[in-house]
């Protein structure tokens, strides 16, 4: 009992970066905590904390279902190459240590561990910063801005794509700093970026001059004109104040992309942007502006400073609306409760994961995280768990596919997209699938039957309504 009420009180105050040098400082880099993993509960409890509070102060939800589900689905598909590799910055940066280290500073000192805490942050504010000021950083990173709302979903709108730029800023610590004290600050700086994506908390008093903040932080979300391109800093936001980009809150922060891209379908949210840099490339006639598109700022157009200006941005009134389509109460339910399957089934291929990755590291590892080192890759052992413990890369593959097509598919439904319907079916044909030979299973054995009956409805739903679609485009044609 002991032992589990310390490990929620780390996990807890791993958010807020509370954790002291003693607990969080490893020899090796493979007894380094999954922290981000493992903050998932907290993630959960904090934001239902804040829908209540919120809901208390306004009377109204701080977020929209559509809008969150969004958000939540791009903070799954950031992580899903990590089913597949280790993350860039610490791949990278264990070859340069490995490679090009000049000195080694020891791993269990508070000065070495204080240093990375700075050092870390540092480079986040200049990771932060290029993917602000570089046009093909901005491609990635916009999808973080992309929400019109401001809390704690949002702060899981991450980019897939970002994760295999920002790695290069790194890379001097690495010269120096153990690569066990680096993974675990680099868990732990993104970690208190999580709860500082809210508006219940107003201001914190001393602490705004020295720490970012709720209220640092929707400046640096804002698209008001006083907004763009301030507060880049991560747990600290002494680095703005000192490089001339520091912004306080004045008017009241309108939140989004300068020119709203009012949609939630996912891969359009992720990825829309190189398009649209590729399409706008081609209009320019030399090579240079060309490649002027791709690494100057985002605003920049030919004949203007490097960052460009902000003269065609629309002008922002306060009055704004977020968008927000209308869909009912039961397709509301209906996407709720598929997002709810497919969250379960990315929560046991990441546990698959860990999984695989601690019967590597071997049996000490693997009683830390209190699994059995005699698990084997027969998935007929496993038939009474909710997904096979340890799967192959194939497999891996296969079901990565699948999450992507469920969040996919969702979009389409909350958009009514006219294809929505044939997209669906096909989902719900390749989710009984799944089901029949046991790579999809209920959270609960109590739910089994509910959940097959309810997916196995949802694939006769929506053939019916593809198979009407099809005979009114033909009676149209005809």
């Amino acid at each position: 009992m002991a032992a589990a009420a310390g490990s929620v009180s780390r996990g807890l105050r791993a958010m807020f970066f509370m954790l002291t040098p003693n607990e969080s400082s490893f020899e090796k880099v493979e007894e380094v905590p999954q922290y981000v993993q493992q903050a998932t509960p907290y993630f959960v409890g904090l934001m239902l904390l804040e829908l209540a509070v919120g809901a208390l102060m306004t009377g109204s939800p701080v977020v929209t279902l559509s809008d969150g589900l969004t958000s939540l689905s791009a903070g799954m598909i950031s992580r899903l190459p990590l089913l597949v590799m280790r993350g860039c910055e610490l791949s990278a940066y264990l070859y340069v240590w490995d490679h090009f280290r000049l000195l080694e500073l020891p791993w269990d000192s508070a000065w070495t561990w204080w240093l990375t805490f700075l050092g870390v942050d540092f480079c986040y504010y200049w990771v932060h910063r290029f993917a602000h000021e570089v046009a093909i950083l901005w491609a990635a990173h916009q999808v973080h801005h992309s929400s019109e709302y401001y809390n704690l979903t949002t702060a899981l709108r991450q980019s897939l794509t970002q994760q295999f730029t920002s790695w290069i800023f790194y890379l001097p610590m690495a010269l120096a700093v153990p690569p066990s004290v680096f993974a675990v600050h680099i868990q732990l700086n993104l970690l208190y970026q999580f709860w500082i994506h809210t508006e219940v908390i107003r201001d914190l008093g001393p602490l705004e001059w020295i720490f970012n903040t709720p209220k640092h932080h929707r400046v640096h979300h804002g698209r008001n004109l006083y907004c763009i391109d301030k507060n880049y800093g991560g747990i600290l936001i002494i680095w703005d104040r000192l490089f001339g980009t520091f912004a306080a809150e004045s008017d009241k922060v309108i939140y989004g992309l300068v020119f709203p891209i009012k949609t939630f379908e996912i891969l359009y949210v992720q990825l829309h942007y190189y398009v649209y840099l590729w399409k706008r490339s081609k209009t320019y006639k030399t090579v240079s502006d060309k490649m002027s598109t791709f690494i100057k700022g985002p605003s920049w157009k030919p004949g203007k400073r490097r960052l460009g200006d902000h003269v065609d941005n629309p002008k922002v009134t306060g009055n704004e609306i977020p968008h927000g389509p209308k869909w009912s109460l039961t397709f509301q339910v209906y996407v709720g409760l598929h997002f709810l399957l497919v969250l379960w089934t990315y929560h046991k291929l990441f546990e698959s994961k860990m999984l695989s990755s601690a019967t590597r590291c071997g049996a000490n590892i693997l009683g830390r995280h209190s699994w059995n080192s005699s698990t084997t890759l027969d998935h007929k052992e496993f038939e009474n768990e909710p997904l096979i413990p340890v799967l192959s890369q194939l497999t891996i593959f296969g079901m990565t596919s699948y999450v992507l097509l469920t969040l996919t598919s969702l979009g389409f439904i909350i958009e009514r997209r006219p294809s929505s319907a044939f997209l669906e079916t096909i989902r719900c044909v390749v989710m009984v699938t799944l089901m029949r030979y046991s790579y999809l299973r209920s959270p609960l054995p109590l739910l089994s039957v509910p959940t097959e009956a309810f997916v196995s409805l949802s694939l006769l739903y929506w053939a019916l309504q593809s198979f009407s679609q099809l005979l009114r485009i033909k009676k149209k044609d005809d």
